[in-house]
């Protein structure tokens, strides 16, 4: 069996899918989404293509060793997206070849579920209380939302109650039972970081997401060790050493995001990493079904698996959502917050081709948006 075939697919709201051919009939799926980037994330698919077609799809270690080192400059977001996309791929066709699933032949499965978190919105407090109970009363027992909009360096007396005011009513809804996670999306200098957090230690968020920027890796350990709130972070970092200081640091849960950290195979070896610092996994997965299914696959066979993130429903999802190019979007049905093990063979889905091709025809130019302070200057989204 050799590789024939690379074909890219930006689809909406803000994705970016894979599809490798094989001169057997077998096709693997994967996700090269990097929000806002997804040109530039493309582009370097197909600049490595020259490195996979024509060989064994079935050698997935060896093509992620080539793919990561043979060029002189490694690592970085768009190089470990488009690495990622064929990891997905190939572990896809590894699965379908043998008929089995991923998480078969990572070792087996360690659980037969995966506790999932749904995104909530809301910029008041009730409206915080009002989607989150809804999402409690759709059986989900843990929620994520953003902490804050736009900050200064030193924000006011007022934004730090406005932070705590959406946790009290996010805790008040999903009781004490329930979990709520606070990302913070790296728009906290460190002391702001460490005194909103310090404030939040009564309400036992699970978690406070990316507390400082990653460029400012070196100041986690601060924010660590001036509270009892778990610290998470990995979004934004793309392989085992890039997350090894943070690790070091002593954040309680790493969250790979496996469309971006070099697939199911760097992902695995991230969160074996992690155990060895008594550390919980998380993975980050605002993204697409072929993202989700990659990452599910992992998070079954991962010991130290805390919650799982999904998207359905999340507010980036306008235009199209995560069950829209599915054959059977079943694979993905929740229940009592929960994901069951999925038994098809390769990542457990089936991708509606015909529904990514006329997607793709049309396809999209998402961006984050640009917030500014009301001096001017630029501020972090």
């Amino acid at each position: 069996m050799i590789i024939t075939g690379v074909e890219t697919f930006p689809v909406a709201p803000r994705w970016l899918f894979l599809k490798v051919s094989t001169d057997a009939g077998v096709t693997g799926w994967g996700e090269a989404t990097l929000e806002g980037r997804v040109e530039t994330a493309r582009a370097a698919v197909h600049e490595l293509e020259d490195l996979y077609l024509g060989t064994d799809p079935l050698r997935i270690e060896d093509h992620w060793q080539t793919a990561w080192k043979a060029g002189f400059y490694r690592g970085g977001p768009v190089l470990a997206t488009a690495v990622s996309a064929y990891d997905h791929a190939l572990w896809d066709i590894a699965g379908k070849h043998r008929g089995a699933p991923v998480h078969e032949l990572l070792g087996g499965a360690v659980r037969d579920r995966v506790r999932v978190y749904s995104w909530i919105g809301g910029d008041v407090p009730a409206e915080v209380a009002e989607h989150a109970a809804a999402t409690r009363e759709a059986g989900f027992t843990a929620v994520k939302m953003n902490a804050s909009g736009r900050l200064t360096a030193l924000d006011t007396s007022a934004s730090v109650d406005r932070v705590l005011a959406l946790a009290e009513a996010a805790r008040e809804a999903m009781g004490p039972d329930g979990d709520f996670a606070m990302d913070f999306h790296g728009r906290f200098t460190t002391p702001m970081a460490r005194r909103v957090i310090h404030e939040l230690e009564p309400l036992r968020p699970l978690f406070v997401e990316e507390p400082v920027l990653p460029e400012y890796g070196h100041r986690l350990r601060d924010v660590v060790e001036s509270t009892t709130v778990p610290i998470a972070c990995g979004e934004r970092l793309f392989s085992r050493t890039d997350f090894l200081p943070a690790l070091q640091a002593g954040i309680a849960v790493a969250q790979p995001d496996l469309a971006h950290c070099g697939g199911i195979s760097e992902g695995r070896r991230i969160a074996s990493l992690a155990e060895t610092f008594d550390v919980q996994v998380a993975p980050h997965c605002p993204l697409g079904p072929i993202a989700l299914a990659a990452s599910l696959q992992v998070a079954f066979t991962t010991p130290n698996l805390l919650i799982h993130e999904q998207s359905l429903g999340i507010h980036y999802n306008t235009t199209a959502d995560l069950l829209d190019y599915l054959v059977d979007p079943a694979v993905f049905r929740f229940a009592d917050g929960h994901c069951a093990r999925p038994s098809a063979p390769g990542l457990g889905i089936e991708v509606d081709e015909a529904a990514v091709r006329r997607a793709a025809e049309v396809g999209h130019r998402w961006r984050g948006p640009v917030w500014r302070h009301p001096d001017g200057a630029f501020a972090e989204w």
